[in-house]
């Protein structure tokens, strides 16, 4: 995403129907198709909005993958105009939660979150624990500077950036977790 849907990494895990219009290359009937926002498209100072500066600021843009972008216009076009707008995420299952860092450092990538699909603060605690409050890191990538017990499992409590409903995967990260693991609770903002 351009920087204005960026948004400071909260734009992150937001999703959008996108569709083509305008084009020439467009497919015929106009299909959409539901993106999610992972990753900041950066500026190119060197080159003018309309010429190869797509993702320059103010401009909203969206880098796709070409699975997704052939659903909307064919390969040749590169570049089309688009007309999106915010959607609910649908997502099966529950959220996921990456874990990374070091024994004094968590540092946890949130995936696969529904409803609104960003996130406006999420708090972690061992088991039985008191809440400690993350930061964000870069995106959805949230850390927390606190020692935490392997031994016991981890418990998340999510707000929704967009919404503000607020919830509690308690059981996503099982006691004896590990960095570099992935693990996924029950429950999600349906």
């Amino acid at each position: 995403m351009s920087t204005p849907l960026f948004a400071k990494g909260d734009g992150c895990g937001r999703c959008y129907e996108i569709r083509c219009v305008q084009s020439k290359w467009c497919v015929p009937g106009s299909p959409s198709v539901v993106i999610t926002g992972t990753n900041l498209c950066p500026p190119n100072w060197y080159q003018d909005s309309n010429n190869g500066g797509w993702c320059n600021p103010p401009r909203r843009h969206f880098d796709m993958a070409p699975p997704s972008f052939y659903m909307l216009a064919q390969r040749v076009a590169g570049i089309v105009p688009v007309q999106f707008r915010r959607v609910p995420c649908q997502r099966s299952g529950g959220v996921q939660f990456c874990l990374m860092g070091n024994p004094y450092w968590l540092l946890v990538h949130v995936n696969n979150v529904g409803g609104g699909g960003d996130i406006g603060q999420i708090a972690v605690r061992e088991t039985g624990g008191v809440w400690i409050q993350m930061t964000q890191n870069w995106g959805i990538t949230f850390q927390a500077f606190f020692e935490l017990d392997r031994s016991k499992g981890l418990q998340f409590m999510i707000t929704g950036g967009t919404d503000g409903k607020t919830m509690v995967v308690g059981d996503a990260v099982p006691a004896w977790w590990s960095t570099g693991l992935c693990y996924q609770g029950s429950n999600n903002f349906w």
